[in-house]
Formats: C-alpha cells, sequence, structure tokens
C-alpha cells in the first residue's frame, strides 16, 4: 500500500470548499487508494483553519484507516527543538519539525504539502529531501 505524509495545507484544502486547492485536493483524494499518515500536531494546527463540520471530517477520517495519525511523546521534544534550531533561518512550526521527525522514523519521505520552500529546504538525517507529490 502506497503512503504518504500529509502536510496542514493539504488537509486544510481538502476540508475548506472555499480554497483555491479544494478541487485538486479533493480529485488527488478520490483516486488515492493508500493511506495519508501525518502527526498529531498536524491535526490540531489544521483543526485550527477549519470550520466545525470540516474539523468533525477531519477527525473521522482517520477511523477508516485512510488517515493514520502518529501521537508525538514528550520524549520527541528534544528532537523536534533540534530540528526548530537547525531551521532557525526558515521560523519552520512544530507541526512541520514533527513530520521531519515523523520522516526520519517511517523512511516515509512522500509529502502532500503546499509549503513547497520549506519542505524543499528541509533535510532529513540522512541526508535526503522530502519529495513533493504533486496533488493540484
Amino acid at each position: 500500500m502506497q503512503r504518504l505524509i500529509a502536510d496542514t495545507g493539504y488537509l486544510v484544502a481538502l476540508g475548506r470548499k472555499a480554497d483555491p486547492r479544494h478541487a485538486g485536493a479533493a480529485r488527488f483524494a478520490d483516486r488515492f487508494a493508500g493511506q495519508l499518515v501525518t502527526t498529531s500536531a498536524v491535526i490540531v494546527e489544521s483543526c485550527h483553519f477549519l470550520a466545525p463540520l470540516a474539523r468533525v471530517e477531519l477527525l473521522l477520517s482517520t477511523k477508516g484507516g485512510r488517515l493514520a495519525v502518529i501521537e508525538l511523546p514528550v520524549s520527541t521534544y528534544p528532537d523536534l527543538a533540534a530540528t526548530v534550531h537547525r531551521y532557525a533561518d526558515r521560523d519552520i512550526d512544530f507541526a512541520d519539525a514533527s513530520l521531519v521527525w515523523l520522516a526520519e522514523r517511517s523512511g516515509l519521505r512522500r509529502i502532500l504539502t503546499v509549503d513547497v520552500g520549506d519542505f524543499s529546504t528541509l533535510r532529513l538525517a540522512n541526508g535526503k529531501r522530502f519529495e513533493l507529490v504533486d496533488w493540484s
């Protein structure tokens, strides 16, 4: 089964019909047969940008297994802090740092994001880059 990392921008575009990227996100979701993987930090950030009913949809999407959410134990915070520090000039946030952590632990590098600038720059511990998936 194909697995892709999902960032906030993709999840928000999918959940907000008024988002200019919504149609592309919805088309991609309809034809993607694999599993999206994200972190609890991305879910929290996405919910901040979504209307209440869209939040419900996002949270319920975890039920069927199409969206897997990885919880971030407090023990990961030093790793996240190191990533935020390493990219202080880019001002990456907690959610983005959590996706770096997820990619390093899972081996997944393909990501759905609108944050092309940051995710083109971020490097994993092994020096590899994220692979940006065109979903628009």
